[in-house]
This record gives C-alpha cells, sequence and structure tokens, in this order.
C-alpha cells in the first residue's frame, strides 16, 4: 500500500521500489579521452576501473559549477550521465574546451531507471548497458542505464512485480536525502562547497583540472561560504501529499521577516516526517537548527525549521 498516496514510498524504504529516471547521457571515446577528462572534470577518472563510476563537477574557469555530472568507465572510453536539460550544456562545455585532442563527444539515445531500496539489486534483471551503485543518506539503490525501446514508466530491466516510484514519492525521498538536481539546487553561479558536493565529487590528488583554484582554496580555508544547502521542514500550514505547500520559489526569511535568506527550490510532502519538506540555498545568518519564515504564497507566512541534511 502507498504511504498517504505517495506510491513507491514505502517500498523505497523495505524493499525496492523502481523509478524512470530522466537523464541525458554522452560518450566520451578517442585516444585522448582519459587525459581530456581528467583535465576538466574535478573527479580522478583516470583511476576508474572498467563499469566503475564516481560523481564529478564540470566547472568553468572561476571554480563556478557549469554542470553535475557522473562518469562511467566504458568499453572503449566513457559515459556522462547528468540532470535532464543539462546535456547539452555539459556537451557544449567539453566541446568548448576541446583543443587539438583526440576526442569525440556524442550524445546517446539512453534510458535510466532508477532503483531505490534494500532489494533493488535483486529487482534488477535482463542486460542495461550499466548497473551504477547508488548511496544516498539513509538510501541505497542501483541506476541502470542503456538503449531501450520501453516506454516511460516501463522496462525489460527491473522485475515482475516491482513497485512503480510515483513523482511525490521520488521528490519526497531525494529531498530527505538532501540530493541536489540541476536546475533546481545547482544553478548558474553555484559553487561545490555551498551545496556539500566537494567530499562526492573532488579528487585534490589527481592534480589539475578546470575550476580547480577556487574549490581548493575554499576548502583550505574550511569551506567556509556565505550560503549551504539547507532542508526546511514546515511546522504549520495545511500541506499535504496532494498539494505540498508552500511552492518552489517561495522566500525564506529570518524569524523576525527582515532579511530574505533563500528561497525554496524542492518542494515535497514527507510520509516520513508527516510534513512538508523543502531543500533551499540559506544564507549563513541561518544557522540550523533554527527556525525561519517561508512566504506561503497567498498573504500567509508559514513558520519553518532550517535543518542540516539529511533530514531525519
Amino acid at each position: 500500500m502507498p504511504v498517504h498516496g505517495l506510491h513507491g514510498y514505502a517500498e523505497m524504504r523495505s524493499s525496492a521500489a523502481a523509478y524512470h529516471l530522466e537523464r541525458d547521457v554522452l560518450s566520451v571515446t578517442g585516444t585522448d579521452a582519459v587525459s581530456y577528462l581528467q583535465g576538466q572534470c574535478s573527479q580522478d577518472v583516470a583511476a576508474l576501473q572498467l563499469g566503475q563510476s564516481a560523481d564529478a563537477l564540470l566547472l568553468d574557469p572561476k571554480g563556478k559549477i557549469d554542470a553535475l555530472v557522473r562518469v562511467s568507465r566504458w568499453d572503449g572510453g566513457f559515459v556522462l550521465d547528468t540532470d535532464a536539460g543539462f546535456g547539452p550544456i555539459v556537451k557544449g562545455r567539453l566541446e568548448r574546451f576541446r583543443l587539438r585532442v583526440a576526442v569525440a563527444i556524442q550524445s546517446l539515445e539512453w534510458h535510466c531507471v532508477a532503483l531505490r531500496g534494500p532489494e533493488s539489486v535483486e529487482a534488477v534483471e535482463g542486460s542495461p548497458e550499466l548497473i551504477v551503485p547508488v548511496e544516498w543518506p539513509g538510501l541505497s539503490g542501483v541506476d541502470l542505464l542503456g538503449p531501450s525501446g520501453a516506454s516511460v514508466g516501463e522496462t525489460e530491466w527491473v522485475a515482475a512485480g516491482t513497485v512503480r516510484c510515483d513523482l511525490p514519492a521520488w521528490e519526497a525521498a531525494r529531498i530527505e536525502a538532501g540530493i541536489p538536481v540541476g536546475g533546481r539546487e545547482v544553478t548558474e553561479g553555484c559553487i561545490a562547497a555551498e551545496l556539500g558536493l566537494v567530499e562526492r565529487t573532488v579528487s585534490f590528488t589527481k592534480g589539475c583540472f578546470t575550476g580547480q583554484e577556487l574549490v581548493a582554496r575554499l576548502d583550505a580555508r574550511g569551506s567556509k561560504v556565505a550560503r549551504r544547502l539547507c532542508g526546511v521542514v514546515l511546522s504549520d500550514g495545511d500541506g499535504s501529499p496532494e498539494r505540498p505547500w508552500p511552492q518552489v520559489g517561495a522566500r525564506v526569511l529570518t524569524p523576525d521577516g527582515s532579511v530574505e535568506v533563500g528561497q525554496l527550490t524542492s518542494v515535497a510532502w514527507s510520509p516520513a516526517l508527516d510534513a512538508t519538506v523543502a531543500l533551499s540555498l540559506l544564507h549563513r545568518r541561518v544557522t540550523p537548527p533554527d527556525t525561519v519564515l517561508v512566504d506561503g504564497g497567498d498573504g500567509t507566512w508559514l513558520t519553518g525549521d532550517a535543518r542540516t541534511l539529511p533530514l531525519s
């Protein structure tokens, strides 16, 4: 039975649930693929063995994030997958710095099916090109990638009887785990330390890469930044599984309402917390755990709790 109408939420915690995750996928091949990506990505991609994957950042020369990607060592080169809509950005960014190197960058018509839950591995069947282990805080699973003629919501890679997760359930689990995505939390001008991505995506031992200076300087100074990704739990209001409230973009203010400290970037109903939960890049004026005010959008103000991630 779905919890509070969020189909697949309970199964992600107890067994396994599948979700058709929209991703853009590219291949990077050629005799210079390893050295080229090593100089462009924040991660040590040269250390990846065939079939291994790691999250990485593509940064501009000033150290700001162009895109968050996952790099997988694949037969003949690498596969990069990223949030839907960011494929052209990744391709353009890689093409822009591709000078006098034997590298080919191509978009792939691949799909991604995400399985989350303690029985995710057992729910895999068929032959996706890549089976990528995923570890979210408090929630593990695998992502399956490859070419597929299956329609959205159906795939030959998932065992019969596996529950399909719907978007509200997926968003609730993602927000609770504090996983940022492109276009919401990962936006133009963001830096890795603000989003808590340094440990997950950056190697400081691999050598130079584009944008390294800012990342290294901030890390040496204890990653002291003006804002950080936080969770917000709404402690009042009339949110529900059908209508989490307030909406994405709602302003977040200090408790006295005098200073705006951020905006909600993702919002969902959390069965675990029985409340609306959200993500927000909050100014350092707010130090979790702390109280904030959130614009309800209809002349009302809601009281929220700013918390460190993951939410529990």
